[in-house]
């Protein structure tokens, strides 16, 4: 059977819930369906997880791990696998340092080093594992299963040298600049770990709400991580001076009200100090800003737009050579876990066309963000183009990424009527070729709802990463729903076009 053509053919019911998206063994996104769905696999209810076909890579066990470590799970223990032995062993630092009286061991499995942690060290590895992206790729654990063929590691080193070219090139750099690693978390990692060599034992400083991990790693795996929303640069220099952070960390644009700081202006003061900056362009993407000239370090995560299948992790750190600090900044980014020679061929692949499919991605965000601006069911669309700040770092004809968040009059009741009469994909993550939504606050902030509603996120907002079908048909989905979440209707009937 081939596998399900997403763009023509959405997992948007409920007899999707488990999906893989896309219809992969490496898919990164599972089919959330309906709004019960997604509470549901928050709540952890034993029928929805069983319905899952794949997880996302970072947030558990994909199925293809779970199988391998299964055999050595003693009662009471959970098992994670890491890439290399240097990975595991910061791993089982971590839990030591988090959970001095607990029990936790390397162990080998099928020549891989692995974390072994009892139920007081389990939490803490999990959140290692979660907020780090430093653990072992579907792909390794398939190879290690037996269930795909290793690749050779000159096969690896020659896809590995052409991305960091492919990068260098979006970006304008030499390609020395640029290190892969497991995931946009691991880059994260790796720009934190670097960042320890010049200011040691700080805590970081988050400008403008963040995606989840961007903020509990710093919180949870370093020194700690103050968040602030300033509404001016005078409250930024103020929380420089008191706080004297390690780095600013700055998303461009931020996930999911995506806005943006004002990165020169905030550049200024943190150098002033000598304080680096740290930004996280996976929204925004190389290919759209320019943040060279004001970021110290940028981190992406290449699973999303770069490679834009969804059935690779992948990371990127780039040292700009603008920075003051870049010689050694460039020394002290670690190798801990570097990116798999099989993940590396597939990120190749995938991401062959990256120059003319974000393009696209980038138009069509724009085009429907328009459209619901304008339907009298949308309270308010949240989309770069409204964000002076993303404007002055935008290069000549450039766009403004794939992603958009929006709200509808009618409140979280109306949201989730919508959201389950729409016929497009449903799950985590973004920049995928077809279109995901999800209602972001519930999936990343379940457990914070309330705070995340006085930051500014409100529990009823749906986050819209758009893909490349058709503009109309996409369109007429999203009125398809707001029609028959005013009607009432059962939503059995089938899509009319696309």
């Amino acid at each position: 059977m081939s596998p399900r053509n997403l763009l023509s053919d959405p997992a948007w019911q409920g007899s999707d819930l488990g999906h893989p998206l896309p219809d992969s063994p490496h898919a990164v996104s599972v089919a959330l369906p309906r709004w019960r769905d997604v509470i549901a696999y928050e709540e952890k209810d034993p029928a929805c997880r069983d319905a899952l076909q794949t997880i996302y890579p970072r947030f558990g066990l994909h199925p293809l791990i779970r199988q391998l470590v299964q055999p050595s799970e003693l009662a009471g223990t959970t098992v994670w696998p890491y890439p290399t032995e240097a990975a595991a062993q910061a791993a089982l630092a971590h839990c030591q340092r988090k959970a001095p009286k607990s029990r936790s061991e390397l162990i080998a499995i099928a020549g891989l080093t692995c974390l072994r942690s009892d139920a007081a060290a389990s939490p803490h590895a999990k959140a290692f594992w979660q907020h780090t992206g430093l653990g072992l790729s579907s792909r390794q654990a398939a190879i290690a299963l037996g269930k795909e063929t290793s690749p050779s590691s000159t096969s690896g080193d020659a896809a590995r040298e052409l991305i960091r070219k492919r990068l260098a090139g979006i970006h304008g750099v030499d390609a020395q600049q640029i290190s892969l690693h497991p995931a946009g978390m691991a880059g994260l990692y790796a720009a934190l770990s670097a960042i320890q060599t010049l200011r040691p034992g700080k805590p970081t400083l988050q400008l403008g709400f963040p995606y989840v991990d961007v903020l509990k790693q710093p919180q949870v795996v370093f020194h700690g991580g103050e968040l602030l929303q300033p509404q001016s640069l005078a409250e930024v220099e103020a929380a420089l001076d008191q706080l004297q952070p390690a780095a600013v960390i700055v998303e461009l644009p931020s996930n999911p009200l995506l806005r943006c700081m004002d990165l020169p202006g905030v550049s200024a003061l943190a150098r002033s100090r000598g304080i680096p900056v740290i930004a996280d362009d996976t929204i925004g993407t190389g290919i759209n800003l320019n943040a060279l000239p004001y970021a110290d370090l940028i981190f992406t995560s290449l699973t999303k737009s770069f490679a834009g299948r969804g059935d690779v992790m992948a990371g990127s750190v780039l040292v700009s050579p603008q920075s003051p600090w870049a010689a050694s900044l460039l020394a002290a980014v670690p190798a801990i876990a570097p990116l798999s020679d099989a993940d590396a061929i597939a990120l190749e692949i995938a991401s062959r066309d990256v120059l003319q499919r974000v393009p696209q991605l980038d138009a069509n965000a724009l085009l429907l963000a328009e459209r619901l601006e304008a339907h009298p069911a949308v309270q308010r669309v949240l989309h770069p183009k409204s964000c002076p700040n993303f404007r002055a770092l935008m290069r000549s004809g450039a766009g403004h990424g794939c992603l958009l968040s929006f709200e509808l009059k009618g409140g979280q009741e109306h949201s989730k009527r919508v959201y389950d009469a729409l016929r497009i994909s449903k799950g985590p993550s973004l920049g995928t070729d077809f279109s995901l939504v999800c209602p972001y606050t519930q999936l990343a902030h379940y457990d914070e709802l309330s705070w995340a509603e006085q930051c500014g996120v409100p529990a009823d907002l749906l986050r819209v990463s758009v893909g490349l079908e058709d503009p109309e048909a996409l369109w007429m989905r999203f009125e398809q729903a707001f029609a028959d979440e005013e009607s009432g209707e059962t939503l059995k009937k089938p899509l009319t076009t696309g």
